[in-house]
């Protein structure tokens, strides 16, 4: 196969895995829209759209398998298409947590503990993702280390966040055998979308150190 043609399939994968993560962000903020109107229509379309992604990871899955299979690559393009393989498996578990706010949002009845805003982590959340798609794109790796010390900064929030909900529900009266049970329904459901937004920075992280690992050989983000 011509150079030239192998360079237009290297683009291309790119592109698709570009196009892939503007997906699995509009999957994100539906996820996070459809939980703070709790809207299950909403929710409904993030949970039966995971099946586009999954699709999307298999098809660039094997477009890695064959650029490694058929073409052989060495030094930078070996390491831009193991980085491309790596970034697409944390693009697919972000949207596996954006179905999990979905699948929350279906079982919330009401948000009892209005001081913890789970929409502004979620922002945060979107912007490292941008961000280190942004980085792979450009491959900035000044970007690539500057996004990993941002995620110290949405730990330091989810710690925050579970520290109001433990006090709240410390501090919170109830009456009855039914409001503790709401309450703890709550509480599971506020606890387990503060760390799936915690570990969807994880990926953006992921995303980041497989890309300062493409640019520069180094793996000091890889963990």
């Amino acid at each position: 196969m011509a150079r030239k043609s192998y360079q237009e399939q290297l683009a291309e994968l790119r592109e698709d895995i570009l196009y892939m993560s503007e997906v699995v962000m509009e999957r994100l903020r539906m996820g996070l829209d459809a939980l703070e109107q709790k809207d299950d229509e909403l929710a409904y379309q993030v949970i039966e759209g995971d099946g586009e992604i999954n699709r999307m990871y298999l098809n660039l899955e094997q477009d890695c398998i064959d650029l490694l299979a058929l073409q052989q690559p060495v030094a930078s393009d070996l390491r831009f298409i193991a980085a491309s393989f790596k970034i697409i498996t944390d693009l697919e578990r972000i949207a596996d947590l954006a179905v999990n706010l979905g699948e929350y949002t279906l079982d919330a009845e009401e948000n009892l503990f209005p001081d913890v805003d789970v929409q502004e982590m979620g922002d945060l959340t979107l912007e490292m993702i941008e961000d280190a798609m942004v980085a792979y794109d450009v491959e900035d790796t000044e970007a690539c280390r500057e996004l990993a010390s941002r995620d110290d900064d949405l730990d330091h929030f989810a710690e925050r966040a579970s520290e109001i909900v433990v006090r709240d529900l410390i501090e919170r009266e109830l009456d009855s055998p039914s409001e503790v049970e709401l309450l703890l329904q709550d509480v599971s459901r506020l606890l387990l979308t503060i760390r799936d937004l915690e570990r969807v920075g994880d990926h953006a992280v992921n995303i980041a150190a497989r890309t300062l690992y493409m640019v520069e050989n180094d793996d000091e983000l890889i963990y």
